[in-house]
């Protein structure tokens, strides 16, 4: 896991957006389990608490669950995960189809550009 933070926002959400992008994308696979607290802070280089709050979030999300005194896992609901990396996409989609705009493309030239780029 190499993160990488902003400054111009909290750490617990950059964390928690990094941790569900490796979840969606499966580069920490479905029912796979989590290091501990301790161990992804020292491997995100954030304080412990920090991190808790994070998977506290992503435990609200449902993408990790606990199991008692085993410790957590990423979700096996492959529907949920779906779910959100089609959530993901669209928010990636839209921002750079504004940002596009913005610059004064039309959505024709903007299809144009996705079309030539796919190729």
């Amino acid at each position: 896991m190499n993160f990488v933070f902003e400054n111009d926002r909290p750490i617990y959400i950059q964390l928690v957006e990094q941790l569900e992008i490796y979840i969606i994308s499966g580069k920490i696979k479905s029912g796979e389990k989590l290091p501990s607290v301790r161990e992804l802070a020292l491997k995100t280089k954030v304080n412990p608490n920090t991190m808790q709050k994070a998977l506290v979030e992503l435990e609200d999300l449902k993408l990790i669950y606990t199991e008692r005194t085993n410790g957590k896992y990423v979700t096996k609901n492959q529907k949920l995960l779906d779910k959100f990396k089609d959530m993901y996409a669209k928010e990636k989609t839209e921002k750079y189809i504004n940002e596009m705009q913005e610059l004064g493309f039309s959505k024709e030239k903007i299809v144009e550009f996705l079309r030539e780029e796919s190729i």
